[in-house]
């Protein structure tokens, strides 16, 4: 593996290029952290500062929510000194998963208060998507510090000062958010998204939130729900509506044809992009989605 770098960034591109599970090399002893999804394993690798080996078990670009794991995943995890999850019922497929292993696990959202799902069968249950607010990620950095303090009490020290930095940096781009979405005018503060992935970073920004369908499952929008959502679009004069890259967009595109809205781009929420992709690391990705709401709605979008 290539020798950690000092800056807090490049230690996250460097660990999260390398995602997936791939067990443990004869030249690399550190303990072993195993996350469920590229976003978590970027934030993990900012905390562990190239102390710990992370590792996310889907890969770049993957839907979370209905993974299947493999044998080999399950080998990757009976390896790992740690298993970390979100939590919030992300992983509807994690807790068999851990059944299956012997290693311990924490729940990275522990602490955060969640918002609940208000549609579908999933109504009553949290939202899942809490990283989408910087503000909450800084909680998933605090219960990571204490966890990996605990696995390697030596770099204790260490892990506190990376997650303050961390935490500092999370702060920042919550107000770069914030403040790229204040731009938008009072008729045009309405996010319309494929997934109902946004509600946190809405409540951040003040937007108003709408989508096609609850939580990614069969990944296909019913007619009823196409339909709810160009009533929305077109009561309101939403300029753009948006999808996010793990999914397909053609649901949506359906909603711009219907209403003349523009097909604003793609968010993403679920999975980081390879190294040489738009959002590599997780404040990457909080970015980009501000920039791709913020231009597409105000009609600015390069």
């Amino acid at each position: 593996m290539t020798k950690p770098l000092n800056a807090l960034g490049a230690i996250a591109l460097l660990l999260t290029a390398g995602c997936g599970a791939t067990g443990a090399t004869a030249s690399d002893d550190r303990p072993v952290v195993l996350t469920t999804f590229t976003v978590l394993a970027d934030i993990a690798a900012v905390v562990a500062g190239g102390h710990l080996r992370v590792e996310s078990i889907t890969k770049p670009g993957a839907e979370v929510h209905g993974y299947e794991p493999t044998p080999d995943d399950v080998k990757a995890a009976a390896e790992a000194d740690l298993v970390v999850d979100n939590g919030l019922g992300l992983e509807a497929w994690f807790a068999r998963f851990v059944a299956e292993v012997d290693a311990p696990h924490v729940v990275a959202s522990e602490g955060v208060e969640p918002l609940p799902i208000n549609e579908d069968a999933y109504a009553g249950r949290p939202n899942p998507h809490a990283w989408m607010s910087p503000l909450n990620v800084r909680t998933y950095v605090d219960n990571l510090v204490v966890a990996f303090s605990g696995l390697a009490p030596e770099h204790a020290a260490d892990f506190r000062a990376n997650g303050a930095r961390y935490r500092d940096e999370l702060r920042r781009v919550h107000e770069e958010l914030v403040a790229a979405l204040a731009v938008l005018p009072a008729g045009e503060r309405a996010l319309v998204t494929c997934e109902g992935a946004f509600s946190y970073l809405a409540r951040d920004a003040g937007l108003t939130e709408r989508y096609l369908w609850a939580v990614n499952a069969e990944q296909q929008a019913t007619p009823r729900q196409v339909a709810g959502v160009i009533e929305f679009v077109r009561a309101n004069a939403v300029p753009a509506v948006f999808c996010e890259s793990t999914v397909s967009a053609a649901p949506m595109r359906q909603v711009a044809a219907a209403t003349g809205a523009a097909f604003g781009g793609v968010l993403h929420v679920d999975s980081l992009s390879t190294p040489d992709g738009p959002v590599p690391t997780y404040l990457d990705l909080v970015r980009h989605d501000a920039r791709t709401i913020a231009g597409a709605l105000t009609g600015t979008a390069g």
